[in-house]
């Protein structure tokens, strides 16, 4: 019976040193796995053809194991201002190391740059050099830029005039997000040079804020405004109070409130969006559509009355 003990305990020491050695072997494994490399890709050509699988294509034969995150591909066309208001609102929830990839490019071919940028956040935008990072830009700060000019980061024995999202950005991107040296795109530029967008802010004085509905939100047809919600509550406006506001030519009186559902049906509404920015909207309907505004037009609220 003795003997017997004793092997059944051996066993059990045996059995407990084999899986604290497993549990050391997955979780020496865990500290040395290397994250998973992550291109965020945003452009305007929409999904009606073959322009973003092909480019997707491009990335996976450089870097198979990437993880490609698509921001969107409904850009409104040509809109660089869209597109860079859109990589401002992602990126921030985005670790260091991702690399944005970029296409909204309607000089493509002429002689603007194709450029690697590295904000001091440490994220990498592939883009052409045509006002995207203007608004990152503002908030992230730059840390330096490079041209790319290597061929051995593009595809193609000839590039096409047309489609530098296939040959230039799409393995210019790859080749960052496989760890590959970005010294090696191409030259450093004076990051001052970088072509920025004239945004004009929002403007705050004493008769009133003043700015600019800059785009609709998604299909809903919310208005999308330059003002942040800091300035618009500076005029002195509590929720549940109606203010008087001129968009373009329409003036009317709408309630600020905290959300859509704060109001009756079709019924229109002032509030703080998710980006904190003030929007307006109807409830379940598009204040766009329902009010004739096309984007971009100005917009105009005074100062609330004591």
């Amino acid at each position: 019976m003795a003997r017997i003990n004793i092997f059944r305990n051996m066993r059990s020491h045996s059995f407990i040193t084999l899986v604290l050695l497993i549990l050391c072997a997955i979780s020496a494994a865990g500290a040395s796995a290397k994250p998973i490399p992550t291109i965020v890709f945003m452009t305007d050509f929409g999904t009606v053809d073959d322009s973003v699988a092909i480019c997707k294509g491009v990335m996976y034969s450089i870097v198979p194991e990437v993880r490609i995150v698509d921001l969107t591909h409904q850009v409104t066309p040509f809109s660089i201002l869209d597109g860079a208001r859109f990589l401002y609102g992602a990126t921030a929830y985005y670790p260091a190391g991702t690399v944005f990839v970029v296409v909204i490019d309607p000089t493509v071919g002429s002689a603007r740059k194709a450029v690697v940028v590295k904000s001091k956040r440490g994220q990498y935008f592939v883009l052409p050099d045509n006002g995207l990072m203007t608004l990152v830009q503002d908030r992230d700060g730059i840390e330096s830029a490079r041209e790319i000019t290597n061929r051995d980061w593009m595809i193609g024995a000839a590039l096409s005039s047309t489609f530098h999202g296939r040959d230039v950005f799409s393995p210019a991107g790859a080749h960052l997000a496989r760890g590959d040296d970005w010294a090696n795109v191409g030259p450093e530029l004076d990051v001052s040079k970088l072509v920025r967008l004239d945004i004009v802010p929002a403007k705050l004085d004493e008769s009133g804020l003043s700015g600019d509905v800059i785009a609709t939100d998604g299909p809903f047809g919310n208005l999308v405004t330059n003002i942040s919600g800091d300035d618009f509550l500076k005029l002195g406006y509590a929720r549940g109070r109606t203010v008087h506001v001129t968009v373009g030519k329409n003036e009317m009186d709408i309630p600020f409130v905290r959300t859509f559902s704060d109001v009756p049906l079709k019924q229109p509404l002032l509030y703080i969006d998710s980006r904190g920015r003030l929007g307006l909207a109807v409830n379940q309907e598009s204040f766009a559509a329902t009010y004739g505004v096309k984007p971009p037009v100005t917009i105009f609220i005074p100062r609330a009355n004591k």
